[in-house]
């Protein structure tokens, strides 16, 4: 699976099968877009790997490059794009879901949050790659583990 919509025949020459998301990322200054990217790639990649996933689909909500669990509706959508700081970006999730108090509990000096919606990242700092890899897949099985009658963790 690539960093795109399934099975789509009109991606971009960069991967983007949105021409509206790929104008998104398009829009980010240098270093945060390199950095979300990055991110992009890493919730891809982790989707890929997580058994019950399944496709993902990219798309804008809110404006924000977006990644939901369509064919599957195993996990709680999840959403990415520089914060107003210069320097921070973030990934969200749904803040009704108790996806980020999980997150504090498992990672409370790794990562940081914003409120019960988000993990905020710095540009400057390495990315802590094996939490924000568990993190981003419980929130893409947060539905199937619920159904299953399981924890988020």
């Amino acid at each position: 699976m690539s960093p795109n919509k399934t099975n789509s025949p009109n991606k971009t020459r960069s991967g983007f099968s949105d021409p509206a998301v790929e104008a998104a990322f398009d829009s980010y200054p240098k270093p945060l877009k390199a950095r979300l990217l990055a991110l992009r790639r890493l919730i891809f990649d982790t989707a890929r790997t997580v058994e019950g996933v399944g496709p993902l689909q990219e798309t804008l909500k809110w404006g924000q490059p977006s990644y939901l669990t369509p064919t599957t509706k195993s996990g709680s959508t999840i959403r990415i794009d520089r914060m107003k700081s210069a320097n921070q970006y973030a990934i969200y999730f749904h803040c009704q879901t108790n996806l980020v108090e999980t997150f504090r509990e498992l990672y409370p000096a790794e990562l940081s949050y914003g409120g019960n919606r988000s993990i905020i990242l710095n540009a400057d700092d390495e990315v802590p790659e094996p939490a924000l890899r568990h993190c981003v897949a419980l929130a893409l099985t947060y539905h199937l583990n619920k159904r299953k009658g399981g924890g988020t963790r």
